[in-house]
């Protein structure tokens, strides 16, 4: 009788690499979020990615996820956008 090395709540691997995802996606914003010059702005705009990303751990629907993944990227790319047009 083969007993498994995985923990019973092991993730599937399309949850693993969905996790990664958004880690990732987490990880971006907290570096972008790092160039903004104003110190009150980035612990706001720190602030709320801490809170929208710890509101939103638990979800485990699939398309509530990709749209949540999506609605991140675009947050991040407009950060992205705003600093850039900042510093011209």
């Amino acid at each position: 009788m083969a007993v498994s090395r995985l923990p019973t709540a092991a993730l599937s691997l399309k949850q693993f690499l969905q996790r990664r995802r958004v880690l990732g996606i987490y990880r971006n914003m907290l570096r972008t979020i790092r160039q903004v010059p104003e110190e009150a702005d980035r612990k706001y705009l720190r602030d709320w990615a801490r809170e929208e990303f710890k509101r939103n751990r638990h979800a485990t629907d699939q398309d509530a996820i990709r749209m949540m993944v999506t609605q991140a990227n675009n947050h991040l790319e407009e950060l992205q956008k705003s600093l850039a047009l900042a510093r011209s």
